[in-house]
């Protein structure tokens, strides 16, 4: 049976071969972008197909946006899933219900369009999913498949002064589907712009740059090789070849960290294009990928495309914001998982500064459901279909100096089709490495790439100890290229993965997954994910898993990351009294940051000045520097050093003057103890016991006022929190996934059984158990209450009782103020929340918050807002009110909200979170750890939150109120992420 072309396995018909991508030159060029005729048909045989007819009225369709995608617009809706095809597995075949789009775009060529009997016109599709189809005034063109890549087809024949009418017909579903299956929405559309390019006689064609770099003798080789003959200037560089011809120059090179770009002309018969030319060459050198001779150490992202209100259809301003945010949280490198970018993004890696690794739309990953039965890169049929997505990936990309390795593609088996995609790279591009993560066996790559391994094997494949594959692996160079999961509150771990990478020259880092939460925007849940839309198969809130919110604020997690992989390394010697800094960069020295020092103590009292860090220090250099001495404050109150690396200097393209880089804290004198809170008597009158500034229930022996204040809640022992993304883990993963197990053991659910309520002279004793039904296991809790008239300190003493096989979500007491107490502010752990293993960016500071701020508004809601290390505490109603102050021993978690954890852990939007009448505040002596387990490893041994006998106590106080100047927000003002 002949299949239609929507279901053949060839890549299309018609189109012409891929060659570069290039935005400008002095050609004449037309955007067809803006508004386009639209029509939804159910199946493909229900289209009617005369709609690509000369005179064809489509006065009573709606119009669409291109770029754009359907879905997003009115018609029809998204769907999302990981990994599962949302179709019956039966290659080539898709189902007979598939949403057809017929597209009108009608227009006349401007009047400056140079005539069409003298060279010709390309029309340009740089990305429609997944399947088109395309005429021309009423002539086919053909069509094609490969939805991430351009296809270009020759016009010049068929274009007319006005009246132009190009019609469209896409498929949401084709045989391209089955190469598509990647870990995002199923969106179909014309989703990249649609450009019609004169082709004057003599055009430049395709080109090739090919800019190398020498760093032992400092000079570039540069070498253009194009299709039509022509020459090559770069006036910087006194440049003036033929091309085809080689020069060798004295330059600067290009790095990620030193983005040096020269400006140059490919100038054919025809047709001038400007160059950006960056030198620099990538090798594979005893083991290790280095770029201009030195190890590089990736401190990446992967990147999927994502606008929450556009889908994939991204303008040229989000990207330069992606970016500009990569740059300034320290990243340096982008997986484009998993397929080729947007071209102008990559115009802003060469411009601003980031290492690529450029993926092929290549991704077969529903075939695990049949055991990889079927797979197309191991059947020869589909190998045209992958040799030619290969072929537009690097053909379009090849010029960018950004771009060092090329990804195979993701998730796709192995098979005879990768092997001859890799052979055909290396004979086109063989100044760039291969990537590819799914063969252990590395046959067609030149590093070992692995997903989520944890951080015991990271240290033997670091030791080049791994004997669970070929030899000859063992002398290839190590990426992560996915690790640190950011899905919802975490990645945790990472500080000691970063520890691994600096400690193992073969391991040369990794890219979190990923960079974005892909929530759609929704009228009714705010952002919306898998099943939102009513799917039948999805994969629920998979698909938000970045380090930066749908509308691109920056996650804790980003800020964590940035903390950890900052170029700046700082250790202090207190006895000494300096401070040994270290350039952490691969090429830079320090010559833009400017440094400083800052000693903030409890009673607020701070002071600082310049670190004189020489600007020459070059990559892994140190210097030794001598501090002043700190403040007489530290004398009576615990201090703290704080160093901070900003951006001195105007020049740097991504960032502004003083932004923060690099930072690092260390304590310099200890917490003086807290004053005991003691001597006063507990007075039972009736129903109620005074003590102190507190009244309690007799005969429950909770506190009902405190300072005249009601408590809507009695503090009292708690240890649930709404489980988080990684807490509940994925069914794939291995080891104990701690949030089922939390629900199956009922601890969402504890039990409190009142034992006792004793007075003594100076005591009020309340003991109880704290247990979950069904189960033996509880939780002996005694609270102790003392007073000195004016403070109620409460001390806490846990006992487990039972077998406890399984951590604590958290360890503290919670209890309830009325609503107006809704201004926080604390000594400790700011200004973003903080967990064991996820603190990296927490530094100790006065902070000052509205509790409705300190909240994390995940997409999905879970656990969030625990601030850390926190000496005390204070809400207040209002910024100079009347409130309740709370010292800490130790130091504790300090979380405030206005719903409960249950509330918390019942919503499945931020829109289902409905402030109450009561704040409620957690004091918690322990927290469990946050991990990567939602798609990586669980939490580290020393993160783990135990069942084990445990005491701490809390020291309640008036807060009177009284107007004051804002106090600080942390350490030091101005000098934070922006």
């Amino acid at each position: 049976m002949e299949l239609p072309y929507l279901e053949d396995v060839s890549p299309g018909t018609g189109s012409l071969p891929p060659r570069a991508w290039y935005a400008r030159s002095d050609a004449t060029s037309l955007s067809l972008n803006g508004s386009w005729r639209f029509r939804l048909s159910p199946a493909a045989d229900t289209a009617d197909d005369s709609f690509a007819s000369d005179g064809y009225d489509a006065g009573a369709w709606d119009t669409v946006a291109v770029p754009g995608h359907w879905v997003l617009q009115g018609h029809g809706a998204p769907i999302y899933t990981n990994m599962v095809y949302p179709f019956p597995v039966d290659p080539p075949r898709v189902p007979t219900e598939n949403p057809t789009g017929d597209h009108l775009r009608t227009f006349d060529l401007p009047d400056d369009w140079p005539t069409t009997t003298i060279g010709g016109a390309t029309l340009r599709f740089d990305g429609v999913e997944s399947c088109a189809r395309v005429w021309l005034n009423g002539t086919e063109l053909g069509e094609f498949k490969g939805s991430r890549l351009p296809h270009e087809f020759t016009v010049g024949h068929l274009l007319k002064p006005s009246g132009n009418v190009l019609a469209v017909r896409v498929h949401q579903w084709s045989s391209g589907s089955y190469l598509e299956d990647q870990d995002q929405w199923w969106l179909p559309g014309i989703f990249r712009d649609v450009t019609l390019l004169h082709r004057p006689e003599g055009c430049a064609l395709d080109f090739f740059t090919h800019a190398s770099y020498d760093h032992r003798a400092g000079t570039g080789t540069l070498r253009v090789d194009s299709d039509v003959d022509g020459r090559v200037t770069v006036p910087e560089l006194g440049v003036d070849v033929a091309t085809g011809e080689s020069v060798t120059v004295d330059v600067e090179p290009w790095t990620a960290e030193t983005p040096r770009l020269y400006d140059g002309v490919l100038a054919t018969p025809g047709e001038r294009v400007p160059l950006r030319i960056g030198f620099r060459t990538v090798a594979v050198e005893d083991g290790v990928i280095k770029v201009n001779g030195r190890r590089i150490l990736f401190r990446g992202v992967n990147r999927h495309e994502f606008h929450p209100q556009t889908g994939r259809a991204l303008d040229l301003a989000t990207m330069r914001t992606d970016v500009l945010l990569m740059k300034q949280h320290n990243i340096n490198a982008v997986r484009t998982s998993h397929y080729p970018p947007h071209p102008a993004f990559l115009d802003l890696c060469d411009e601003l500064g980031l290492w690529v690794i450029d993926e092929c739309d290549l991704e077969t990953h529903g075939f695990t459901e049949q055991g990889w039965r079927g797979n197309p890169v191991d059947d020869d049929r589909w190998t045209p279909a992958l040799l030619d997505r290969a072929a537009r990936m690097v053909e379009r990309d090849k010029n960018h100096a950004s771009v060092i390795i090329w990804s195979l593609g993701n998730e796709c088996g192995t098979g005879r089709g990768l092997t001859a995609m890799a052979r055909w790279i290396r004979a086109r591009d063989a100044d760039r490495l291969i990537h590819y993560e799914g063969d252990a066996t590395c046959a067609d790559t030149d590093m070992y790439s692995r997903m989520y391994a944890d951080h015991a094997e990271v240290e033997r494949i670091g030791r080049r100890e791994d004997t669970d594959g070929p030899r000859s692996r063992r002398h290839l160079p190590f990426i992560l290229c996915e690790y640190g999961h950011a899905m919802g509150n975490g990645p945790g771990g990472l500080s000691e993965y970063q520890a691994l990478f600096d400690a193992h020259e073969r391991n040369q880092g990794g890219f979190i997954w990923e960079w974005i939460d892909h929530g759609l925007a929704h009228p009714e849940f705010g952002y919306a994910y898998g099943g939102d839309f009513g799917e039948e198969l999805h994969d629920g809130n998979f698909v938000c898993d970045g380090l930066v919110f749908p509308d691109r604020m920056p996650s804790p997690g980003l800020e964590a990351y940035k903390r950890v992989i900052q170029p700046v390394g700082f250790a202090y010697d207190a006895g000494a009294g300096t401070v040994r800094v270290t350039n952490l960069h691969d090429f830079a020295d320090l010559s833009h940051l400017s440094f400083e020092w800052t000693y903030i103590s409890d009673d607020e009292a701070s002071e600082g000045g310049e670190l004189a860090v020489p600007p020459e220090l070059g990559p892994g250099e140190s210097v030794e520097l001598k501090l002043p001495d700190p403040p007489l404050a530290s004398r009576d109150a615990e201090t703290f050093l704080h160093l901070a690396a900003m951006v001195g200097v105007t020049t740097t393209n991504w960032t502004k003057l003083d932004h923060g880089v690099a930072r690092a804290e260390f304590r310099v004198s200890p917490r003086p103890a807290i004053p005991p809170a003691t001597g006063e008597r507990p007075q039972r009158e009736g129903d109620f016991i005074t003590l102190g500034p507190g009244t309690f229930d007799a005969r429950t022996g909770e506190l009902h006022t405190l300072n005249d204040i009601p408590l809507t809640s009695a503090p009292r022992l708690d240890i649930w929190r709404a489980p988080t993304d990684n807490d509940n883990g994925a069914s794939w993963q291995g080891g104990q996934r701690n949030g089922l197990v939390w629900r199956e053991l009922g601890l969402h659910r504890m039990q409190h059984r009142l034992d006792a309520v004793e007075l003594t002279d100076e005591l009020l004793t309340v003991r109880t158990r704290v247990a979950p039904a069904a189960r033996d296991i509880g939780l002996r809790t005694v609270y102790r209450w003392t007073s000195d008239a004016t403070r109620l300190r409460l001390a806490v003493s846990v006992m487990p009782e039972g077998e406890w096989t399984v951590p604590l979500p958290r360890l503290g007491i919670r209890l309830g103020l009325p609503a107006e107490y809704g201004v926080a502010q604390w000594f400790g752990g700011g200004p973003c929340e903080a967990y064991p293993d996820t603190a990296a960016a927490s530094d100790i500071g006065t902070w000052f918050m509205q509790v409705d701020r300190m909240q994390t508004p995940y997409v999905r809601p879970q656990e969030n807002g625990a601030r850390a290390d926190v000496r005390w505490a204070e809400l207040r109603a209002g910024f100079d009110g009347e409130g309740v102050r709370v010292a800490g021993e130790p130091a504790f978690w300090f979380t405030a909200r206005r719903w409960t954890t249950e509330q918390l852990d019942a919503a499945t939007h931020r829109t289902d979170l409905v402030p109450g009448d009561t704040v409620w505040v957690h004091l918690d002596h322990g927290q469990h750890g946050i991990g990567s387990q939602s798609c990586g490893p669980g939490v580290l041994p020393q993160h783990q939150l135990h069942a084990a006998p445990a005491e701490f106590a809390f020291t309640f106080a008036r807060r009177d109120a009284a107007p004051q100047v804002p106090p600080p927000v942390g350490p030091p003002p101005g000098r934070t992420s922006p």
